[in-house]
């Protein structure tokens, strides 16, 4: 419940219902786009600054070793499970989607975590990065074997498909990407000293402009919920139950390993969210077959509110019991 009131979550329900009954209240896009590339730098920048406090332990190995397990078997459920409900191509498509990560998400649960007083791992942003590209790459590889097989060429006679090498361009110089990246690795190169000269900027209207980016966001999500209008009931089902799923497995693997409660709870966040902004811009040009009402529509319709509303805190309270 005291996730529900936290003020960030309650201007997300704000811009909902703003968005629902076709207010004119509107964030401009230069100005959204501002405040997503800041959270990117202001949560880098602190994962960077943890990092060059702990180092690159056995427990970071671990967990971004975790990380990328679970990056390599959620596409893969996913997609084995979708192929029999959706084309092949859409079902690549959208397996990309829940395999990848989303960075909104995860910050809703580093803030979930401060507002609890409880420590995670600076390491944890490392695994958000790498864990941001893999389940695009098996996405792409699939749908260019399918299309031999079935003679398809980007629905143009002559015309071949992306090569690989194209799309891991195309994803890794991804601004949002290389913004992460880069903010993490300066952060980790500047250490306290840099985490003292950002204090302004990572923490003191961290919460102010997060509260103005969920706003964002809920105008979004209203104006998105369209999207998701007419798809089948199963595909509504597997955009609830998948994340819990993909939450549990990541909690086993958590616990295999011994990560502490906090640590865990951002894995299954990680491994429950799905991507709306990375892997919608790579998959349209990667696989221009598949229908982005589902790859799209189902993680920002369904997946994201829920992950926001119920699942961070049904994750912690799992990671809790279990991990205790």
């Amino acid at each position: 419940m005291h996730n529900l009131l936290d003020p960030a979550i309650l201007f997300f329900f704000l811009g909902v219902f703003a968005g629902a009954v076709r207010s004119n209240l509107e964030i401009p896009q230069a100005l959204g786009k501002f405040l997503s590339l800041y959270l990117l730098m202001a949560i880098g920048l602190k994962g960077g600054f943890a990092l060059a406090q702990s180092g690159f332990t056995q427990a970071a190995l671990y967990s971004i070793g975790a990380a990328m397990i679970m990056a390599i078997i959620i596409p893969t459920l996913g997609y084995n499970l979708l192929k029999r409900l959706v084309s092949p191509l859409d079902a690549a498509a959208i397996a990309a989607s829940y395999g990848s990560i989303s960075a909104v998400t995860f910050i809703a649960a580093m803030q979930f975590l401060e507002n609890q007083q409880m420590a995670y791992s600076g390491h944890m942003v490392a695994a958000m990065v790498l864990m941001e590209t893999p389940a695009i790459l098996m996405a792409v590889i699939l749908a260019n074997i399918l299309r031999k097989k079935t003679a398809l060429a980007n629905n143009k006679a002559g015309e071949n498909p992306p090569s690989i090498t194209a799309i891991l361009r195309e994803s890794l110089t991804n601004g949002s990407h290389i913004l992460l990246i880069g903010s993490l690795l300066i952060g980790y190169l500047s250490g306290d000293a840099g985490k003292a000269m950002m204090q302004v900027f990572t923490v003191d209207i961290f919460k102010g402009l997060l509260a103005f980016f969920m706003l964002d966001m809920g105008l979004f999500v209203a104006k998105n919920a369209g999207k998701v209008r007419g798809n089948s009931v199963v595909l509504f089902a597997y955009a609830t139950l998948a994340p819990l799923v993909h939450a549990a497995i990541a909690l086993l693997l958590a616990r295999f390993i011994h990560m502490n409660a906090a640590d865990a709870l951002l894995l299954m966040v990680l491994s429950a969210s799905a991507s709306y902004i990375v892997v919608p811009a790579v998959v349209r040009y990667a696989i221009p077959e598949a229908n982005a009402s589902l790859y799209f529509g189902l993680p920002i319709g369904i997946t994201f509110p829920f992950n926001i509303v119920i699942g961070i805190p049904l994750y912690m309270y799992a990671a809790q019991n279990l991990l205790a």
